[in-house]
């Protein structure tokens, strides 16, 4: 993947199959949002599993054990659960609904975790029905799966999801003491309660201290006098790379609010230049010195200890990019320096607003006609009558004029950003999905349920 280095841009990172898709296929582009309406998410279920072989490698060349389960949150695309099922792994879901889509894609139980808190009895019994692996995040909670399960012939699986000290304001997982009862009641009922084992989450993207927890829980399974307990879960918070490292780092030297519409600040931004994304994070977690052994790798094949990771966004890296169509120009060069783009659509499809943050890699421009290439600053906001819709507050330069018809082109928005937030304001029916690949030169597409 390669992009030019421009001085205080972020141009998108792209993966070959993507610029090929845009340098030879424009006119498709246009054509599908034309007819399906705009904004449009395109969406590589091939990219997703070249992804998954990448995780699985990064488990061979160290040496372990280890299962791969796509966070289904990040994405609500059927072409993807189908995409896991033939590349052979699992899926972890948090809800019913998701639960039933895994299974209607071809996912067996047992390769389901299910997460979340304080699920609902109905979404335990199904669980147990189908023998999913469960990741238990409360002792009433645990209570409520053994009472079930005492009225069905199956026993429940399940993992602990434990609370790291580095996460203690966290509302999620078992803190140590927890634990220890969690641990002594499936030792107390071991005709129901089949505990396989950890799993934990951490904020942020270390892996070495991702490495450490998992090292520490480790040592639970040891001394947890369960045979089976011989799982642990390093959860997902695999960083995903969209720019590189050296537009990433140009960038926040010089970022100041004067750069975005209204001098909007932010929150914070996800680090959208990390040098080792994806699978190379993982490598680095399992080649993190732990416990005066050479590496996590190295600790947990002296255990015989398998492990779990549950990426989202890094098994989404590249897998789809969002089509806008340009609705309206409002050219305030002039007066402001810079124009207003309205685009149809809005930014509950392209968001970081759980974050106050921004999605910052830079859109594509697809004109719809030929014009002479001139320097043009925009900022790009939603069709809605909210004056914080915007998809882009950065002051972007583009090389072309922007005029209603043309396309701004989004890149790598599978992972969260293309449906986490959409809603149905103003009566605007959902945006379409498309799951697309090429062969050879021929793009092919379907609608994404029909893929």
């Amino acid at each position: 993947m390669t992009s030019p280095i421009t001085p205080g841009g972020l141009p998108s990172l792209r993966h070959p199959w993507v610029e090929q898709l845009l340098n030879e296929h424009a006119p498709t582009l246009h054509e599908l949002v034309e007819g399906l309406g705009s904004p449009l998410h395109l969406v590589f279920p091939a990219i997703l599993g070249a992804n998954i072989k990448s995780f699985q490698q990064a488990f061979t060349e160290a040496q372990v054990p280890g299962s791969v389960l796509f966070a289904k949150k990040a994405n609500k695309a059927e072409s993807f659960v189908r995409a896991c099922s033939e590349h052979g792994i699992g899926i972890d879901v948090a809800s019913v609904a998701e639960l039933e889509k895994a299974l209607a894609g071809g996912i067996v139980g047992r390769d389901i975790g299910v997460s979340g808190p304080q699920k609902t009895d109905h979404l335990l019994n199904l669980c147990l029905t189908h023998q999913c692996l469960l990741a238990i995040d409360s002792l009433d909670e645990l209570h409520r799966v053994y009472h079930l399960a005492q009225s069905r012939p199956t026993l429940a699986r399940l993992l602990l999801r434990y609370r790291p000290d580095t996460q203690a304001h966290s509302r999620f997982g078992l803190t140590d003491r927890e634990c220890d009862q969690a641990v002594a009641l499936c030792r107390d009922h071991t005709d129901r309660l089949i505990l396989e084992g950890f799993s934990f989450h951490l904020s942020g993207y270390c892996p070495q201290a991702r490495a450490h927890t998992a090292s520490r829980l480790i040592d639970r399974c040891r001394h947890s006098g369960l045979p089976l307990c011989r799982r642990v879960n390093l959860g997902g918070g695999f960083a995903v790379g969209y720019v590189s490292p050296e537009h990433w780092q140009a960038f926040t030297r010089q970022d100041s609010p004067e750069h975005y519409h209204g001098q909007k600040t932010f929150g914070g931004f996800y680090p959208y230049g990390s040098s080792r994304p994806g699978a190379l994070a993982l490598s680095d977690a399992l080649a993190t010195p732990v416990d005066g052994y050479p590496s996590l790798a190295k600790k947990a094949q002296a255990h015989q200890i398998a492990l779990i990771v549950e990426p989202g966004r890094a098994l989404l890296d590249q897998a789809g990019l969002s089509l806008f169509q340009v609705q309206g120009v409002k050219d305030r060069h002039t007066t402001e320096g810079y124009a207003h783009i309205t685009v149809q659509g809005t930014s509950f499809s392209l968001s970081e607003q759980w974050f106050n943050s921004e999605f910052l890699p830079e859109p594509l421009l697809l004109t719809a006609s030929p014009r002479a290439a001139s320097p043009f600053v925009a900022c790009i906001g939603g069709a809605t009558c909210l004056d914080g819709d915007m998809l882009t507050w950065r002051k972007v330069t583009f090389n072309q004029p922007i005029q209603p018809g043309d396309l701004l082109v989004y890149l790598n928005t599978a992972g969260y950003q293309m449906d986490s937030n959409e809603s149905p304001f103003h009566s605007v029916p959902l945006p379409q999905k498309v799951a697309a690949h090429l062969s050879t030169r021929h793009l092919h597409w379907k609608l994404d349920h029909l893929a």
